[in-house]
């Protein structure tokens, strides 16, 4: 451990899911024989943030609790078992933590999907704090010389529509439809898309939001604020229907309807969690259709590769706003109202 470390350092704790944001001084955690301790320079704020200061996802949550899962930052010190890494190296925290590495997921790529899975913010303290422990085998390599504000949103936004794009299983010119396509999540999907080839069709509200997926983008636009018949508007803009859908949105009557757009043979695929919501889907026009409809959560260690590759060749580059670790319960209140467009990102010297 390096001299340099220091006992206390700031953080963004809560008691009680709904209860007070404190930003204090706790103690700087020390790693795990398997973990890294990582100086969080920038993090992230995830609408899964949001719902783990709530509490309102059937998962509980460790209390008290550091949030954040998209830290980006160095690696100061390290467990005595760790291997493949040195001081000085660029880290991200990811929302998987940790996992066992020896059950019938793991051992099939699929570690999100482990039963013991040890989750940043949510089961494990985040990234809110400006240093953070990670398993080493899980924490994601950031390219050298990268800038870290500009990475952090890459650990789980996008990563997590980078790999909902894989399970929609497209090919080169086929329309896909971003729902929700304005928030942090809806403008790395664009960026993924297109450098994907595919062709994208985004959903969202206000005629600002249109022109900021455009340029992103996006060939298409619905606003639906506007639209009487969003179904319709989909369907004519992709001359009838996406081949795939993201539900990024975090609204059960927009995934619904993504049910009903989606082209026969098609894929709806599920990515944002509103709380308590649930998919209606008309059996005999899924049958019918033969669409199918999948869930996706976050990418394993191939896809967060994957998905830091296409960031550090620059083919995405996520629309951030940088304030201060002490501003999140203000980022949550807009977070809230809809209000934010592309990602708020806290710099934790501050």
């Amino acid at each position: 451990m390096s001299e340099s470390i220091p006992k206390t350092q700031k953080a963004v704790v809560f008691q009680d899911n709904g209860g007070k944001l404190e930003y204090k001084d706790i103690p700087v955690p020390t790693p795990k024989p398997n973990e890294l301790l990582i100086h969080v320079k920038y993090s992230g704020v995830c609408h899964t943030d949001l719902h783990a200061w709530k509490g309102d996802w059937p998962l509980p949550t460790k209390k008290p609790l550091v949030g954040g899962h998209e830290g980006a930052g160095v690696v100061v010190g390290m467990g005595d078992n760790v291997q493949g890494w040195k001081i000085g190296d660029y880290a991200g925290i990811k929302w998987l933590n940790g996992s066992c590495l020896t059950c019938e997921y793991c051992e099939q790529g699929a570690e999100p999907n482990c039963p013991k899975a040890d989750l940043s913010g949510y089961t494990h303290d985040g990234s809110f704090e400006q240093y953070a422990t990670a398993d080493a085998v899980q924490a994601a390599r950031i390219p050298k010389n990268a800038d870290l504000a500009q990475a952090a949103p890459i650990l789980c936004a996008g990563v997590t529509v980078y790999k909902a794009l894989k399970t929609a299983g497209l090919k080169a010119g086929d329309w896909v439809c971003i729902s929700g396509a304005g928030g942090g999540l809806g403008s790395l999907a664009i960026q993924y898309a297109t450098a994907m080839g595919y062709r994208v069709v985004g959903i969202d509200g206000g005629a600002g939001k249109g022109d900021y997926v455009k340029k992103l983008g996006a060939e298409a636009y619905v606003d639906f604020t506007q639209e009487k018949d969003i179904v319709e508007a989909v369907k004519k803009a992709t001359n009838g229907g996406p081949h795939g859908v993201i539900n990024v949105s975090v609204s059960e009557n927009a995934i619904n309807q993504s049910i009903d757009y989606v082209r026969p043979l098609g894929i709806v695929v599920l990515v944002g969690l509103p709380a308590g919501s649930k998919v209606t889907a008309p059996v005999f026009d899924s049958v019918v259709k033969s669409i199918q409809i999948r869930g996706s959560y976050v990418g394993n260690r191939r896809d967060t590769s994957e998905a830091l590759d296409f960031f550090g060749r620059g083919l995405v580059n996520c629309p951030i706003k940088i304030v201060g670790l002490s501003e999140l319960p203000d980022v949550f209140k807009l977070m809230e109202e809809g209000k934010i467009m592309g990602r708020y990102v806290l710099d934790t010297s501050k």
